[in-house]
């Protein structure tokens, strides 16, 4: 058996432009000014406390608890719109159902969300049962430590060597490698494919279609080893 372990924003949903709004908000509400949109695209993918201390390094405990909750509120807030919508990438839905009818493969999800907000868009979009080991910033240390990856395998009875975690983040890719396990970058999120392979993805698909191909190239013959990964073209 093998696990293929997926990054929910940027590689399943298309919420980085919400997390950039979000984030002026919270920043905005306490007088501060607002990052950048493409310094919050940077820290995506980490925990929400560890995102906000890289967007203001100065800023002491309490208030990067305070901009946390802050944060939370904003998109609280936003949640509650009757307009509101975590839209997926197209194809990423057919992908993770796909992989969750087989059986050969463990599906989980890795995650820089809280639990509150896997919960929110997995049932909006119908994916609640697809993942059969969820974790989350609420679960484990944030992301690139390999918590997430290796509570997982756990949960499967699987070897992080036989895993591969799909993301479209460095700090995904980091992740990976620090388990053990194979990484896989997606080119349509927050990270450009160089980095992405400069942190350990063996390859980073372009496409979702790209996308199923390599994964089902890796699951019919995972022969990339963490200890011999190197740069490769993007698909």
């Amino acid at each position: 058996m093998k696990a293929v372990l997926f990054d929910c924003d940027g590689t399943i949903a298309d919420s980085c432009g919400v997390i950039c709004a979000t984030m002026r908000l919270a920043f905005e509400a306490h007088g501060l000014p607002a990052p950048e949109d493409a310094a919050t695209r940077g820290i995506i993918g980490l925990s929400l406390d560890e995102a906000i201390r890289r967007l203001h390094p100065v800023a002491e405990p309490a208030l990067v608890a305070t901009l946390v909750d802050g944060y939370r509120q904003a998109f609280r807030i936003q949640r509650a719109d009757p307009d509101f919508r975590e839209h997926l990438f197209p194809g990423m839905k057919a992908l993770v159902q796909d992989l969750a009818a087989r059986d050969d493969v463990f599906v989980g999800l890795v995650t820089g969300k809280s639990r509150r907000g896997v919960a929110s868009i997995c049932e909006a979009h119908g994916l609640t049962d697809a993942f059969l080991a969820v974790r989350t910033a609420d679960d484990c240390p944030s992301k690139p430590h390999p918590a997430m990856v290796e509570e997982c395998c756990t949960v499967f009875g699987v070897a992080p060597r036989d895993a591969l975690v799909v993301g479209d983040s460095i700090f995904d890719m980091e992740m990976a490698r620090a388990a053990g396990a194979a990484a896989l970058g997606v080119a349509w999120g927050t990270h450009e494919p160089a980095p992405l392979l400069a942190s350990g993805a063996y390859a980073v698909a372009e496409t979702v279609t790209g996308l199923v191909e390599t994964v089902d190239r890796w699951l019919a013959d995972p022969i990339i080893q963490p200890v011999l990964r190197q740069a490769a073209p993007a698909l």
